[in-house]
């Protein structure tokens, strides 16, 4: 057989594998590129899942019962207690721009008149967690775990 013959013959046979090749290879495109992008999907979705669960934890973290030594320490004067919230009592300080709450005061058995007739123009101790939450950032309201007033315990959560 001439050289050229073969030489014909073995270029046709690469173009033939060749074309093969191609093929398969963009069968496999075809086919992968489907499963690339879901598994995309799923990244996102998993991060997503992730992202909120971080946040529903620092959004919905409850206040912490610690004990009396852990406590932040305030003196002040009370210019203002009213209910505020789902029964809670509110107290607010003079020259304090945040707003002191006991969590569901009313129901702890607190009485807003006596407390207003007991604490309005008097000095109290208030003893509360330093704690930080994404919903008060700034810390506009503080959660009271103990109030004193002469010397007496008027409200207390501390064991």
């Amino acid at each position: 057989m001439p050289e050229n013959v073969i030489n014909i013959k073995l270029a046709s046979s690469f173009r033939a594998i060749n074309s093969t090749r191609k093929k398969i290879q963009m069968e496999k495109n075809i086919i992968l590129q489907p499963k690339i992008k879901k598994l995309k999907h799923i990244y996102w979705i998993l991060i997503g899942g992730a992202t909120l669960f971080v946040l529903g934890i620092m959004i919905f973290r409850p206040v912490p019962i610690l004990p009396e030594k852990d406590l932040v320490v305030l003196k002040g004067r009370v210019t203002g207690v009213y209910e505020g919230g789902v029964k809670d009592v509110n107290l607010k300080l003079e020259g304090r721009s945040e707003t002191f709450y006991v969590n569901r005061g009313l129901e702890r058995g607190l009485n807003l008149q006596e407390l207003k007739d007991q604490l309005i123009n008097q000095d109290i101790i208030i003893k509360y967690p330093d704690q930080w939450s994404l919903l008060n950032s700034n810390k506009t309201s503080v959660h009271i775990s103990k109030i004193e007033h002469l010397g007496m315990t008027i409200f207390t959560e501390v064991n």
